[in-house]
């Protein structure tokens, strides 16, 4: 498949509007942010996510939300949470949601800690850190969407951190990305556009059962 096939956008695509869905996706997450407390359960937060994107104006998911507690932060998209897990006083959670406003896509995930949980909080900002690392690396160096990755791999271990390999980034656009059929961004052999691509980082601790995550848009202006 092309580069150009795979970069492919819809009829209504909208730089634009991209960057709006970018924008209130964002908006939301730190909405249901606001809302987790110590004892709340993932399906009891998904239902306050739900109520946070109907404030939102949201028009609808276009993947599953996963927000992930404790143990489960080492947990890709593809598999079940654990039973029975809910916040601790001192633990970690992270957010992934992927909403559609005004006919265009936004994906974004970050990790959060509560109370006093200094391990992972040195992971959640490790996630965050190694992000903006791969994506200016991106920007400098117009690497492709293979050397991004194997990047992030090398900078991970130099970080003290795993990097879960499953988790390659995706496409985006106006909805739905998925009839281009453009694969990941992990196995792109090709510089990535801006504005069309979402980097994802998952890393875990090397022994300990926590990890983090975080995905934004790809643009050429520095990310969030």
């Amino acid at each position: 498949m092309t580069t150009t096939h795979r970069e492919t956008v819809g009829p209504r695509f909208d730089p634009t509007l991209m960057q709006r869905a970018r924008e209130l996706a964002w908006a939301a997450l730190h909405g249901i942010r606001e809302r987790m407390h110590p004892g709340i359960s993932e399906d009891e937060a998904k239902v306050e996510a739900a109520e946070v994107f109907r404030e939102l104006g949201f028009e609808r998911l276009w993947h599953p939300t996963y927000i992930r507690i404790g143990s489960n932060t080492t947990k890709t998209y593809r598999q079940r949470s654990d039973s029975g897990v809910r916040l601790g006083e001192n633990d970690s959670y992270f957010i992934d949601i992927g909403l559609v406003f005004d006919g265009h896509e936004g994906d974004v995930g970050d990790t959060f800690v509560v109370g006093h949980a200094p391990e992972q909080q040195a992971c959640a900002n490790a996630a965050r850190a190694l992000f903006h690392e791969v994506a200016q690396a991106w920007r400098m160096q117009g690497l492709s969407g293979q050397a991004l990755y194997a990047f992030a791999d090398e900078r991970a271990k130099a970080m003290g951190w795993r990097l879960n390999h499953e988790i390659k980034g995706h496409r985006v656009c106006d909805f739905p990305h998925s009839i281009h059929k453009a694969g990941d961004l992990g196995d792109l052999e090709a510089t990535p556009s801006g504005g069309l691509w979402i980097l994802e980082i998952q890393i875990a601790h090397p022994t300990e059962p926590f990890g983090a995550f975080y995905e934004d848009l790809l643009t050429d202006a520095p990310a969030r």
